[in-house]
This record gives structure tokens, sequence and C-alpha cells, in this order.
């Protein structure tokens, strides 16, 4: 089958940084469904894992975690799926990856694709609507509902993959207020579109934009880029015994300045419940059902924003390199195989 795959962790503009290769079609075994691909997306966790794991030596490294196709083959303990079922995922990051003809991936982090979206807008979906649903109702603890919720939500990076989802939930599912930080005009009115009650400029200081807007207190703030740069702003503009939700990676943080307003800290990783098997991993199946019903019933919409042609290793390399860039709104998606 085909794929697209690397042996050696390299700066994206290298030659060898991604190849497209050949390997065996896998079998499906256990609670595997064997899926044939038909999309995927491309995510941040892509271009770190390409930089941190390097394969070992003479094999080959697969990447890609989000993917929308139809169920090949089973493994003898699927319960929920059959061959010729349309689905969509986000796989495990312990495993070989989506940017591949054929995957496999346990049935219970594995959603039905909705039926009002194509395999690619629907391959934009799976990774960050598990983390911004995780990270929303899961870590934070905030009850979907649209009853009133005298509280704000302050999102640091709303214009990436997982702020596109956010703002959403946030803006569709909750009572909350939901302001969100962008930098670029593109940027900016991409939240607005999704239902930001308000964009701030993150490169600017936070606390005198928040106080202009005169909305109810910050008691809640998805910090998913920058967290170290912004971690002092975010405690000052943050309500006593507030929440601060986090996903990305930095390098130092000092939680002592929490404790005057006895605020806690939560990290969200949505890998965390395939990684360890954990005894509630059909969370995600019954999450991403979910999501395919808002969509389907147009609640929530896909946050595809560029389509960069079929799946092979240039396209993926022009992915990762904007990414990197720090300059991609919304989901980049790849469909079909030449």
């Amino acid at each position: 089958m085909k794929a697209v795959g690397y042996q050696k962790s390299l700066p994206i503009d290298d030659a060898a940084a991604l190849l497209d290769i050949e390997l065996p079609k896998p079998e499906p075994a256990g609670r595997d469904l064997l899926v044939a691909v038909k999309a995927v997306s491309v995510n941040p966790v892509d271009t770190k894992v390409r930089l941190r794991a390097t394969p070992l030596e003479g094999e080959f490294k697969v990447l890609g975690y989000d993917a929308a196709g139809v169920v090949e083959a089973v493994g003898p303990e699927v319960k929920l799926f059959k061959p010729g079922d349309q689905v969509f995922y986000a796989g495990s990051i312990q495993r070989s990856g989506t940017n591949a003809e054929f995957h496999l991936v346990d049935e219970r982090i594995v959603g039905r694709k909705p039926a009002s979206l194509d395999f690619a807008p629907a391959a934009a979906l799976p990774l960050t609507a598990i983390t911004a649903w995780e990270l929303l109702f899961d870590r934070l603890k905030v009850q979907p509902g649209k009853s009133q919720d005298p509280r704000t939500l302050l999102i640091i990076g709303g214009a990436g993959g997982v702020g596109s989802m956010l703002i959403q939930l946030a803006r569709r599912l909750t009572g909350l207020a939901v302001v969100a930080t962008a930098s670029r005009p593109e940027s900016r009115k991409w939240c607005l579109e999704l239902g930001a009650h308000a964009v701030i400029d993150h490169s600017q200081k936070l606390p005198p934009q928040l106080a202009a807007l005169a909305l109810p207190p910050v008691a809640l703030i998805a910090s998913l880029t920058g967290t170290e740069q912004h971690f002092p702003a975010l405690v000052e503009v943050l309500a006593p015994q507030g929440q601060i939700g986090l996903i990305d990676d930095p390098a130092t943080l000092n939680p002592m300045l929490l404790k005057a307003k006895s605020a806690s800290l939560h990290w969200e990783a949505m890998f965390a419940r395939s990684t360890f098997q954990t005894d509630d991993m059909i969370a995600q199946h019954q999450l991403l059902n979910d999501v395919a019903d808002l969509i389907d019933k147009g609640v929530l919409r896909t946050t595809l924003d560029q389509s960069f042609g079929t799946i092979n290793a240039a396209n993926l390399k022009r992915a990762h390199a904007l990414i990197e860039s720090g300059k991609a709104v919304g989901k980049i998606v790849l469909e079909g195989w030449e």
C-alpha cells in the first residue's frame, strides 16, 4: 500500500523529511478496524512527533492522526462497525499513523462520519473536536446546555484547529461569554465567524483589552498556545477560584501564581485514553458520534480552511511547513491517493 513516512527527524525543507513509500497492507485483530483512508488532516502534533521521534534503523515512521474513510475489514472482537461503514477518528499516538492507504484503529476511538459531510471536511474534525470537548466538558467541568452562565471563557489562540472547535462548542452548547484571541485580521475574522462574542489581540497586553469589554468575570481560560509567554497575564485576568486548561508544552510554569486565587490548572491530552487503554476509552467513540449528530443538525461546522491536494509527501511537507510557521487558520486537509 502507499504511505508517507520518514527515517530521520529532519527539518521540513530537507528532501528526506517526508518520503513516499510502499508498506505491507495490515490485517485487523481484536477490536481493530482496517480503514481505507480517504482523507487526512494535519495537526501540530504531526510536526512535533516528526522532530522528536526517530524510527529504529532501517524502519519508517508513518505520521497522521486524523482520518476519514471506509471500513475495509474488522477484527474478530469488533462490535460497533462493519465493512462499508464510513467513519472518522483521531488514531492512537502509539500506533502507525493515518498517512497510509489502509490504517488500523481501535473501534472504541472511532465515530460514524457525519452524513452531511464529504470525507475531506470530516477529516478536519476528530482530533480537535475531541480535544476541545474534553477540555471544556471533562477538564473544566462546564455543563452543556444553553442556560445562562455568568462567566467568560477566554480562549488563547482561537483561530487554530482546537480553538476553532472550542469557540463553536462553547457558543452553541453553553451560556458562557466567549472571548478568543487572534493577532491577524484574517484570524480575527475567522474567530468571529465561528461565534466568538469578542476577539482580542494576544500580541498586546491582555488585561486592558479584557477590561474594555465589560463582560462577566474570566472564570475559565483555555490556553492553546504560548502558555509560557502568557501565563502571568492569564493569572492576572483570571477570576478568584477560576480554572486554566492548557494543551501545549510550556518549558517552565510557576503554578504558585495560582495559589492566592485558589485557582486550578488542568492539562488536556486527547491521546491519554488510547495510550493507557482506560476503562472509559469508548467515550471518544460516543463523543465523535455526538459531534457527527451536531454537524448533521447544523449546530457545528467543519473547520476545514485549506485543501492541499492528494495525500503524498510533497503535499504533506507543505502542510507541515504552514503549521510550523504559526500562520495556519483552521485545518489543512489532504484527500485521495494518486
